[in-house]
């Protein structure tokens, strides 16, 4: 296969992160990737010794003329986008009550709204050529709510219900839909891509504000490797049946099947009460 032939991606958040490995790791293996970051000169160095496969551009999910002008020449480069990754956002921490407005807008505009139209903006092409593939890193939060990050899991389960309204429509048409649900990883997340409101009610010591030192202080003692986590994402794209769901880690496997068990357990425990509120089926 000559590199006119490999596939081409569009990684979002390069500058630091899985973005920044896994675009690493792209290259590496010979496909062609429109490698993006807000700042261009944060990312110069992933495509420098790839001038034939990858192009390095500047592009704010938050900015539709920014995202419109990545497509576009990305698009006019390599004539087509195969692989989308929604890889651009933050995590936010503090309290739902102590929750500052302009911080969680702007969290949902990056995480969600943002991720929301640079997918609109790849999906004519895709659908046109009836083959493509949506990956979206969420989290293990968007499978579980923790205390402090109520608002940052609400981000990650929007995209998460989202994609499943994505995969029934798109998947007739040949483009598959992967959430990547990671746990704990070395990625300096805490570091580069946490923002915290700090949490000064005394009733929340213990759940909310104990979770947020132990955030930052975790920060580089992560079991997960960023570079394995990039090498599976690579590996599902290969695949002709790629996962819908796939978590990253011990962590995010253990509890988000926890989690999902007992949501089991309670859709079970009130499976009758839940029945008998269809119309014609008896008194509750």
């Amino acid at each position: 296969m000559t590199s006119k032939q490999k596939p081409v991606w569009l990684i979002t958040g390069c500058s630091t992160g899985f973005g920044r490995h896994l675009a690493q790791l792209v290259l590496a293996g010979g496909d062609r990737v429109i490698v993006t970051a807000r700042q261009k000169t944060q990312i110069e160095d992933i495509v420098a010794g790839f001038p034939e496969t990858a192009i390095a551009l500047e592009l704010d999910v938050t900015n539709q003329d920014s995202i419109r002008s990545a497509v576009t020449e990305g698009e006019k480069l390599f004539g087509r986008i195969d692989i989308l990754v929604n890889n651009a956002g933050y995590g936010y921490q503090t309290s739902v009550e102590e929750g500052d407005e302009d911080e969680i807008r702007a969290q949902f505009d990056a995480n969600v709204f943002g991720l929301f139209a640079i997918t609109r903006a790849v999906l004519p092409g895709m659908r046109a050529r009836r083959t493509g593939h949506i990956i979206s890193i969420t989290s293990l939060a968007g499978m579980s709510g923790f205390a402090s990050s109520g608002y940052y899991a609400a981000s990650k389960h929007a995209v998460e219900g989202w994609s499943d309204s994505l995969a029934a429509e798109v998947g007739p048409l040949g483009i598959h839909v992967t959430c990547v649900e990671p746990g704990p990883f070395k990625t300096d997340w805490a570091g580069r891509s946490l923002r915290q409101t700090p949490s000064r009610i005394a009733d929340y010591e213990t759940t909310v504000a104990g979770r947020m030192r132990n955030t930052v202080e975790q920060s580089g003692k992560q079991a997960g490797d960023p570079e394995k986590a990039a090498a599976l994402i690579i590996e599902i794209t290969r695949s002709p049946t790629p996962p819908r769901n796939i978590a990253l880690g011990t962590r995010a496997i253990t509890l988000g099947i926890k989690r999902l068990q007992e949501k089991i357990a309670d859709i079970e425990k009130w499976r009758v009460k839940g029945l008998a509120t269809d119309e014609g089926s008896g008194a509750v």
